[in-house]
């Protein structure tokens, strides 16, 4: 008589390591209620530990070239990510080893596989590199750069304004929705990984900056149909990309004759590096960023060392 795992693997072969994923990805988006980013990488990642599998003849059916995932065994996983460290960064690596813990613990659960290969298997220890972020000086002349004569430059001074000020995570900032800000209190509601959400202040500054673009979103959009809701939009009346933002940072970068090569991020790095600096504890700039670890945010205090020292040689009796 067949067992039950027996029978599941049956099935397994017969529908495949594709309708697993598919599986796997609708559980992530209706139970876990993951971002939209994260679940596109994890399934990405599948994919691409799949084509290794089958390319390495790993873990294949007996006909054909089939992954069969009851086959798939630490030594199998070993090789995949040794294969990866060869060409990507070890924050890459372990979130691709995440995204194969997740699926073979949600197969484990299901029955489908009697054990899991990835148990036991430690995630790559991730280099610690110094955040990039620019000086307040650069910030303010970026802050300055769009032109506020025309509909895009007041969009792109409100964006530029309400990312250093809030200290936004670029896939927050085009998430914006207009009944998320408060003018009255001065705080924004924001929607982070996870799709949590926290409170976090806005500046006189961004709020007069996103005033005046409001005005003009009509002539930004030319007439179409605009999203009501979105904040900022682009020339379609459409809610702008997180590589749209991109490309309009680098053009102000560019234009306000910046030395330095930033990105989105850095203007969050900025705003955290900048309180730091002021004298905020990282408890509080924690909360600000959205950090689950305190560990993240301490990233920070590496940053502006000789303040550090300068705090040491005045506050310590021994120094």
């Amino acid at each position: 008589m067949r067992t039950h795992l027996e029978h599941r693997c049956s099935r397994v072969d017969r529908d495949g390591v594709d309708t697993l994923i598919a599986d796997f990805e609708r559980t992530l988006v209706v139970e876990k209620n993951a971002s939209p980013h994260t679940v596109r990488n994890y399934v990405s990642d599948l994919r691409q530990l799949q084509t290794f599998l089958r390319q390495r003849r790993m873990a294949v059916t007996d006909v054909g070239d089939a992954v069969a995932v009851e086959r798939v065994d630490p030594l199998a996983i070993r090789a995949f990510l040794a294969d990866l460290l060869r060409h990507n960064r070890k924050s890459s690596v372990g979130r691709k080893l995440s995204a194969a813990k997740q699926f073979f613990r949600f197969l484990l659960r299901r029955g489908v596989i009697g054990r899991d290969p990835t148990a036991g298997l430690a995630t790559p220890k991730k280099d610690q590199h110094l955040p990039a972020h620019l000086t307040v000086d650069d910030v303010f002349r970026l802050l300055a750069a769009p032109p506020a004569e025309t509909p895009a430059g007041r969009r792109d001074r409100a964006l530029l304004e309400v990312v250093y000020s809030c200290g936004l995570r670029v896939s927050e900032l085009v998430g914006l929705e207009w009944p998320d800000i408060d003018a009255t209190l001065d705080l924004v509601r924001v929607r982070g990984k996870g799709g949590k959400e926290r409170l976090v202040p806005i500046g006189r500054p961004a709020l007069l900056a996103l005033a005046a673009y409001r005005e003009l979103v009509p002539e930004l959009c030319a007439g179409r149909l605009c999203d009501e809701r979105a904040v900022f939009l682009n020339q379609r009346g459409r809610r702008l990309t997180t590589r749209s933002v991109a490309r309009l940072v680098d053009h102000y970068i560019l234009v306000s004759g910046i030395a330095a090569k930033a990105s989105p991020h850095a203007l969050r790095h900025s705003f955290a590096t900048h309180l730091l600096n002021a004298g905020a504890d990282l408890r509080s700039i924690q909360e600000l960023l959205g950090h689950a670890s305190l560990s993240t945010t301490q990233r920070y205090t590496h940053v502006n060392l000789d303040q550090l020292m300068q705090v040491y040689d005045k506050a310590h009796p021994r120094a």
